[in-house]
């Protein structure tokens, strides 16, 4: 595997962390990317302004190549723990398949870990069979039936 880097996004990784959003079919059917960033600009800071949330920019040669969004769930069921979500797992189109995505998710991992999560949990889209099998490869199972409710 390539020599990748993890770090706290920063604005100025905004246009690529988009360009990684919307690069697949879904994505770009969803986001509005750099036509109306302002939205995007006030989702990072609310994250940035928040210890609960992480969001990750993974580097190859000094290039955004991935990025995941982290947050830390508080809750009273099993016993209370915490809860590590993993959200917008995006790897660029050229560097899929060289590990790029097992490393993010194992540095994911353990950033929860290093949290205190005793769980860590993930959404991903019906459509993305893909995904579904990399996720099973890497332990996680589908235990779950997530619904959404769009309140636009």
């Amino acid at each position: 595997m390539p020599p990748v880097t993890f770090r706290r996004a920063v604005p100025d990784d905004l246009p690529a962390i988009l360009s990684l959003l919307s690069d697949d079919r879904l994505g770009a059917l969803r986001e509005q990317g750099p036509e109306d960033p302002a939205p995007y600009v006030a989702a990072f800071a609310l994250i940035d302004a928040d210890p609960r949330h992480f969001l990750c920019v993974t580097e190859l040669d000094g290039r955004v190549v991935g990025t995941l969004q982290l947050s830390v769930i508080p809750g009273l069921s099993r016993g209370g723990v915490l809860r590590g979500q993993i959200e917008a797992v995006r790897v660029a189109r050229d560097c899929r398949g060289a590990g790029i995505g097992r490393a993010m998710m194992t540095w994911a991992i353990d950033w929860c870990r290093a949290q205190g999560c005793a769980l860590v949990q993930l959404t991903t889209d019906r459509s993305r069979t893909e995904a579904h099998r990399f996720y099973d490869g890497l332990g996680f199972a589908p235990t779950h039936l997530d619904y959404k409710l769009q309140l636009d």
